[in-house]
Formats: structure tokens, C-alpha cells, sequence
């Protein structure tokens, strides 16, 4: 049975297809198909390739090995999805910045999947692609770090840069750039935007344990509340994932659950602040005269609904995850010498009229 080469191991022989085929207790064609996103739905079928090809470290193209310092004319972005407005601008930016260097934009999506996550970064490697860049929320857990690592060192022995793009770093030795955006920093601003105006109650929406976008704006929500001596009330995070419909669904469900106990809210993204919006209207309540309301993202439909929202630089996250990729990203980026492995990018505060200073009276 063939095995995964160990590190400094170059003289074995490359695995090949058949390699993974055997070691998989599948057909050569099953795994072709598998790795080409044809096949049919089969979930143990594809957990087994997808094992075969991270114990294997099969690289589709087995040249793809030799192709370090080889000229290379494409960059890769893989994201959830190519609907969700925040992907779309980080991939607009990817885009530009390709184009500026005279590359090809490639664009895979996982759908959230992690074993499509693997599959779309094994067919990059194989495209040759000179960096492969991850967008997106994840859990943050041992597997995510020791898979995240694996695909760092086999992107690395093809010639292939990793970039996290909105993602945690992954420590020293791993040969991966990280570029972020400070979602503490925002979420502790706009809660304190709101303590400003008088809220006491504010509702957060979207907390998600473990996930590492939601657990950050949460973590910069609960400092504003301490440094302002605000008593934290775990009772005023709702779960839930940021999309619109569930914005709606966590405020109707707290609104149906008993009398009113908040003043504001801090929506996890803008989508979510648009489903809460239309709850509060649907049970007569006014966004800001009954109840002031804060995003984050500044993405559609923030200005659509006069949202208060943080600015993240989604385009530029993209930029600068190419650039940095590229080795041009020093200058460019205002990133000091030396210094350019992992880079957090700032955001503000857009005010727009979603909130009211709030007047001596009950929620």
C-alpha cells in the first residue's frame, strides 16, 4: 500500500491516482471524479478519497511538486460561497489586484464544507496556482489548525503560497501568510457608540461559540460593557448565524417571549440587522424611536436601512492578500520590515440614523 513521503523524502516516487485509488478501495475513475467535484452525492465514498489523498499527499499533478521558483500565472481564491456580499467584495478585491499583477483569477467555493474545502485546494495546487487564498469563517479547533497546516506545507512544496484571508494565524513554523480585519476592535467601538447614547440593554445578535468571526465581535462587545462598568448579561446574546433570516427569527422569538428588556441592538452583520429590522416593524416597534440598532460590515443593506454599521475593507483585505502573497505587499500595505506574515487591517465606524440617545424611560 503507498504512503504519504516523509519530509525530505524527495527521492520516493510521486503518488499517483492509482495510489489513491487502492489506498481508497475505489476505482481510478471514482477518484478522478471525486477530486473534479462530478461525482454524485456519496459522502463515505468521497470521505475515503479525500482521507486517501491528505494521508497520500497526492498532488493531482505530480509535477506540481517540481514547480518551485517556476513561473506561475494565476492566483486562487477559495471562499463559502460567491452569493454572500461579503465574499463577493473580498473576491472583487482578489480580482483587481491579479489583474494589476498580470495573473489570472481563479475562483473556487466550499459551500462551508471541509472536505470540498480540501479537494478545491488539491485542484488549485494542481492548476499551479502561485498562492491559494482562503476567505471565511471557521471553527478554530484542533482538526481546522492540524488541516490548515497540512495544506500550508503541501501549497509550500509545490511551489504555492497559503493565505488566510479573515482567518486565525496558525503559529510559528507554519508556512502561511494571514491578512485580517479587527473585528474586536470594531465590535468594541460600536458597542461603545451605543453606551455613548445611553443603552444599558443592548441585544447582541449572532453569537455562535467557536466560530471564530462571531466569538471576536462578541469578545469586543463584552469589553466595551466592562470598561464602561456595564454588568454583562449572558441572557442578551442570542445564538444564531448571520444570515437575514435568522435576524428576523432571534428578534421575533425574543419579542414573543415576554415583555421587551432591551433598548439597542448590535446585529453580528448587516444581513442580520435586516431580518431584525423587519421583526421589530412587524411588532410596531421603530428603528431608532423605540429601539436604536447597530450592524457590522457596511454591505448591502446598510445604507439601504440608514444602518450604523462598522466599515470592514473587504476589497482591500483581497488586495493585500495578493499583494502580500506576491511579495510586494511591504510597502503597499504600510507593513513595517520584517513584519509581514500576518497583517490586521483597521476598521471604523459608519454613523448613518439607526441610533437615538436614549431618554429616562423602561425599554
Amino acid at each position: 500500500m503507498a504512503r504519504r513521503a516523509a519530509s525530505g523524502d524527495e527521492g520516493r516516487r510521486p503518488t499517483t491516482i492509482r495510489d489513491v485509488a487502492a489506498h481508497a478501495g475505489v476505482s481510478v475513475a471514482t477518484v478522478s471524479r471525486i477530486l473534479s467535484g462530478t461525482y454524485p452525492s456519496a459522502p463515505a465514498t468521497r470521505s475515503k478519497v479525500m482521507r486517501a489523498v491528505r494521508e497520500l499527499d497526492y498532488v493531482a499533478n505530480a509535477n506540481a511538486r517540481g514547480l518551485a521558483g517556476a513561473s506561475s500565472r494565476s492566483v486562487a481564491i477559495i471562499v463559502n460561497s460567491v452569493v454572500s456580499p461579503h465574499y463577493a467584495h473580498v473576491a472583487q478585491g482578489v480580482q483587481a489586484q491579479a489583474a494589476l499583477e498580470g495573473k489570472l483569477c481563479i475562483v473556487g467555493t466550499t459551500g462551508g464544507d471541509s472536505e470540498r474545502e480540501l479537494a478545491t485546494v488539491q485542484l488549485m495546487r494542481q492548476e499551479h496556482a502561485e498562492c491559494v487564498i482562503l476567505v471565511g469563517n471557521v471553527v478554530n479547533d484542533e482538526a481546522y489548525r492540524e488541516r490548515m497546516a497540512e495544506y500550508a506545507r503541501a501549497l509550500a512544496l509545490a511551489g504555492s503560497q497559503l493565505v488566510l484571508c479573515g482567518r486565525p494565524p496558525l503559529g510559528p513554523g507554519v508556512p502561511a501568510l494571514v491578512v485580517e480585519y479587527d473585528n474586536t476592535g470594531g465590535a468594541y467601538a460600536i458597542t461603545s457608540h451605543l453606551l455613548s447614547a445611553g443603552h444599558r440593554r443592548i441585544l447582541f445578535l449572532g453569537r455562535r461559540d467557536g466560530y471564530t468571526t462571531p466569538e471576536s465581535r462578541v469578545a469586543g462587545y463584552r469589553k466595551a460593557l466592562a470598561d464602561h462598568r456595564v454588568p454583562h448579561d449572558p441572557g442578551l446574546e442570542v445564538e444564531g448565524t448571520m444570515e437575514r433570516l435568522e435576524g428576523y427569527r432571534m428578534v421575533r422569538q425574543r419579542l414573543a417571549a415576554g415583555p421587551r428588556d432591551f433598548t439597542a441592538i448590535f446585529a453580528g452583520n448587516d444581513l442580520i440587522a435586516a431580518g431584525a429590522r423587519q421583526a421589530l416593524r412587524e411588532h410596531g416597534l421603530r428603528v431608532p424611536d423605540d429601539v436604536s440598532m447597530v450592524g457590522f460590515d457596511d454591505l448591502p443593506p446598510a445604507a439601504d436601512i440608514d444602518l450604523t454599521t462598522v466599515h470592514v475593507p473587504h476589497e482591500e483585505l483581497g488586495r493585500t492578500a495578493v499583494r502580500l502573497a506576491l511579495g510586494r505587499g511591504q510597502d503597499q500595505a504600510g507593513i513595517q520590515a520584517g513584519m509581514a506574515e500576518h497583517v490586521l487591517l483597521g476598521t471604523h465606524i459608519i454613523v448613518r440614523d439607526s441610533v437615538r440617545p436614549l431618554r429616562n424611560q423602561a425599554p
